[in-house]
This record gives structure tokens, C-alpha cells and sequence, in this order.
């Protein structure tokens, strides 16, 4: 999972990035309002965690602008001020949750997950294609109940998929999401990455749960429309 953390006090990013890491969540950093819509127009997030007091351009002005773009990534909103007004306003204006500093770590994760799995329509911490599942917790992946050994980009790269099941990735996006744009390798790694999975999967019991769109990426669907449109 990837996501971006607009906080300018550079300490506490860095804090919350560390923490985010022990539960494999990849943290990019952006210290203002405008460096966090630059980051939302040109990555893919599966969230953004907010703080409400920024230089500028403050959380809920962020919020703002983020939903007139339409940009629909769910947001977590951080503030000091837990007041049931600015609650409100900030949920109003389109952010998904809202937690009150100070707040104990494993609240933010349990609530991070939370609203990453509603966007993605599924009612609990476990996401769902098939006869695949996998745990947002635990990192799991099982096939008809049985566990399948992946690999940090492997289950990095089935997660994003299970989260935009029915859209089609590009090799591009998909990269990004691994790398967030640092010392990414060639884009061709992604097919390696993509062929493996798929045959961790298939020896599991779930082939062509993964199918390719010539010329524009790949996709995940559930196995009764894996065929269905120009995919193999």
C-alpha cells in the first residue's frame, strides 16, 4: 500500500512514515498543501493522511480543491483541534475520517485501513476476487484458504490490483506505485513481476485472474468476466 502524508513539520513526518513502514505501508511525504495536489495529480494513492493546520493552503482548502478535482482518493484528516465543527466541515468538504492528535498509533493504522478498504467497497480488513483473498493486516494472501508465498512487490502489485479491481493499470502506474518515482528500474520489470504472480496464482488454483489489455496495461477481474473484452 502507498500513501501520501501531507504534513509539513518534517519531525513528524518522518515519525509517522517509520510507523506506517512496520505495517508495509509505503509513506511519500508532502510538506504543504501544493506539493500534495502536485503529488495527487501525478501518483496514484490508495489514501492520504492530512494534517489540518498547513502553511498556506490549510487541510480543509486541500480537501476542497482535492474533490473539485475529482480526484477521489480517500483522505484521513489529522488535527489538534477536535472540535465537532471543524469535524464536520472537514467531512462535509469530502474528507472520509477524521482523528484527533494526540492519537495512539495503532488507531491511525486501524482507521488508515479502514477507509482504504471502504473506497475499494469492501466491508472488512480483507480484500476479495475470487477465490483469492487477502488480509490488509496480516499481508496474506490465500487461495481457496490455502496461503501463497508472495513477495513484497508481488503482494504490493496484487494489492493495488484488488483495490481497482475492473480498472486497468498501465505498466507505468503500476511502477510508480512500487517505486514512487525513486530509482525506478526499467519499465519492463513489471511484466516479470506480473508473470509471476500469475503463476504463484494459477499453481494455487486462480489462473487468469490477471489478464492484459494490449497496448494499455493489466487488469484483475473476477474469474466469470476474465474473459469477457480484448484481454487475454
Amino acid at each position: 500500500m502507498r500513501i501520501l502524508l501531507v504534513e509539513d513539520e518534517l519531525v513528524v513526518a518522518r515519525s509517522v512514515a517509520a510507523l506506517l513502514s512496520g505495517h508495509r505501508i509505503t509513506t511519500d511525504i508532502a510538506g504543504s498543501g501544493e506539493d500534495g495536489l502536485d503529488h495527487l495529480r501525478t501518483y496514484s494513492y490508495d489514501a492520504v493522511v492530512l494534517d489540518r493546520m498547513l502553511p498556506g493552503m490549510d487541510g480543509l482548502e486541500f480537501v476542497r480543491r482535492v474533490r473539485t478535482a475529482r480526484i477521489t482518493t480517500p483522505i484521513l484528516m489529522l488535527s489538534g483541534h477536535g472540535d465537532i465543527a471543524t469535524r464536520i466541515k472537514g467531512i462535509t468538504l469530502g474528507a472520509d475520517d477524521f482523528l484527533t492528535k494526540p492519537f495512539e498509533p495503532p488507531e491511525l493504522v486501524a482507521r488508515l485501513l479502514a477507509i482504504v478498504r471502504r473506497a475499494s467497497g469492501f466491508a472488512d480488513h480483507t480484500l476479495r476476487a475470487g477465490p483469492v483473498e487477502m488480509d490488509l493486516k496480516s499481508h496474506d494472501c490465500t487461495v481457496n484458504g490455502r496461503k501463497v508465498h508472495l513477495t513484497g512487490k508481488e503482494q504490493a502489485i496484487l494489492q493495488l490490483m484488488m483495490t481497482r479491481k475492473g480498472t486497468v493499470l498501465s505498466k507505468e502506474a503500476i511502477l510508480t506505485h512500487l517505486y514512487g518515482g525513486m530509482d525506478e528500474p526499467e519499465i519492463k520489470i513489471i511484466d516479470v513481476f506480473v508473470c509471476k504472480l500469475r503463476k504463484k496464482l494459477a499453481t494455487a488454483g486462480s489462473p487468469n485472474l490477471i489478464g492484459t489489455v494490449w497496448g494499455s496495461g493489466y487488469i484483475l477481474r473476477e474469474p466469470e468476466h476474465a474473459a469477457a473484452g480484448p484481454v487475454s
